[in-house]
């Protein structure tokens, strides 16, 4: 078993290499200077987001198809990957991911464009359903990429959207609050069940109130502890920008990284924090009411603005101004000892995060998977059964201990962003031509 996690391990660390990540940041950059720069319409796009008023067809509202998308892309990445990558590739990281966010803004608008003009609405129950899958299906008249990419995502919910992420809830509440993990367990899947059993439209009411008390508590959390410790601000965003482009990190007991590990840490949990590329979100996107594909793109866009360009860069201040990541911790020890070292306040505010992070994490993540199952089995038939399947899994992920699931997981999550990425840079003059047609964008 040993054997098989490192083989597993060394797959991963594969995949999420060097090849990958220039794919996806060449993506980023690429789409953001063909766009010219659509991330200027992120303040339009977060009042739109906000709108209430029903608009063309669709099964969900704008804000309930961003409450959703943002209930599965901020999790543990945002807390605990943050960290991840600041041990491993020193403070200047979180400018890397900040800036991964910031260029990561026009690919999750582009896949947002494709897959609500190549969605479809089902005949055999009326809702609609599109993303990636349809894109390279109906867009490149590519079905068999579009299987792979419905078989990965189905593998990656059950691994990184179900199972590990009950089991980080459980094992928090057992260190923290003495509870059983079975007794745990058993909560979260009854409210699980609670959640998704309506489908997405019961999904997105849940998102709708849970994601916005979510990111406003742990985002005020952030500036409060920030705020207590505002002298040192100054020096803590010198030392993040100075290491992302000198690498001279090496402080007490921080042994000090290059530019090159500082650049690919940085860019990684970006990348894996926000999805931006990955072909997730816009499963949930081609759900929402929308006039055309391009009103709901720019919703969708906002997204990653949240998720890495605020969310994580707090985390990342937080924990950098700590000088925790001086004293050789990494991952989830890291942002606990940053956290803790604000009494009562750190460790209530990082619990609170987790839970809410990682609970929302499952209710997203659960449309993602029924509607590649849906589209791998060509039936709505299949969601009913994958919905008490996903419930059970939920169960059994509390009670178990998930290492192997983890990063295989993590291995079907980065292969998800291939056929993703190959369909935004063919079809990248459809994306075009589909924001220049409404040009109420630039009015």
């Amino acid at each position: 078993m040993e054997l098989f996690e490192k083989i597993l391990n060394e797959i991963s660390g594969y995949i999420w290499g060097i090849p990958l990540l220039v794919l996806l940041v060449g993506t980023h950059v690429f789409l953001t200077f063909r766009l010219k720069f659509i991330q200027r319409y992120i303040p339009q796009a977060i009042r739109l987001s906000f709108s209430s008023k029903k608009e063309g067809e669709g099964d969900i509202s704008h804000f309930g198809a961003l409450t959703t998308a943002l209930a599965a892309t901020i999790g543990t990445g945002n807390i605990v990957g943050v960290s991840t990558a600041i041990a491993l590739g020193g403070p200047g990281a979180v400018l890397w991911m900040w800036l991964t966010g910031v260029f990561g803004i026009a690919t999750k608008y582009g896949e947002a464009v494709l897959s609500i003009k190549y969605r479809i609405k089902r005949s055999d129950d009326g809702m609609w359903a599109g993303g990636p899958m349809y894109v390279l299906e109906r867009g490149m008249n590519k079905k068999w990429l579009g299987m792979i990419f419905a078989v990965l995502t189905a593998i990656s919910a059950f691994g990184i959207g179900n199972m590990v992420q009950s089991n980080s809830i459980s094992v928090l509440l057992n260190e923290t609050l003495n509870i059983q993990p079975w007794i745990s367990g058993l909560v979260i899947a009854f409210f699980t069940a609670l959640a998704i059993l309506g489908g997405i439209t019961s999904i997105a009411k849940w998102c709708e109130r849970l994601v916005p008390f979510m990111a406003l508590f742990y985002i005020l959390g952030c500036l409060i502890i920030l705020f207590m410790n505002i002298s040192t601000i100054p020096h803590t965003i010198g030392v993040i920008v100075s290491s992302a482009f000198d690498g001279q990190a090496a402080i007490g007991g921080f042994m000090g990284a290059g530019i090159r590990e500082a650049i690919r840490f940085g860019v990684a949990r970006g990348l894996f924090s926000n999805e931006s590329g990955l072909g997730s979100a816009p499963i949930v996107a081609a759900a929402a009411q929308t006039e055309n594909p391009t009103r709901q793109a720019l919703v969708s866009s906002t997204g990653t603005f949240w998720d890495t360009v605020v969310v994580c860069a707090l985390t990342g201040l937080v924990v950098v101004n700590s000088g925790e990541w001086m004293n050789g911790l990494s991952g989830g020890a890291l942002t606990k000892a940053a956290f803790a070292d604000i009494p009562y306040l750190g460790s209530f505010i990082l619990s609170i995060g987790l839970l809410t992070f990682v609970f929302s994490t499952i209710l997203g993540w659960s449309y993602y998977g029924e509607k590649s199952a849906e589209y791998l089995f060509n039936s709505s038939k299949v969601i009913k059964p994958y919905r008490w399947l996903w419930v059970i899994a939920t169960f059994a992920g509390s009670v178990m201990t998930l290492p192997i699931v983890w990063t295989f997981a993590d291995i079907t999550n980065g292969l998800m962003a291939i056929p993703n990425l190959i369909s935004l840079l063919v079809l990248n003059k459809i994306i075009i031509q589909e924001t220049q047609k409404y040009v109420w964008i630039d009015k």
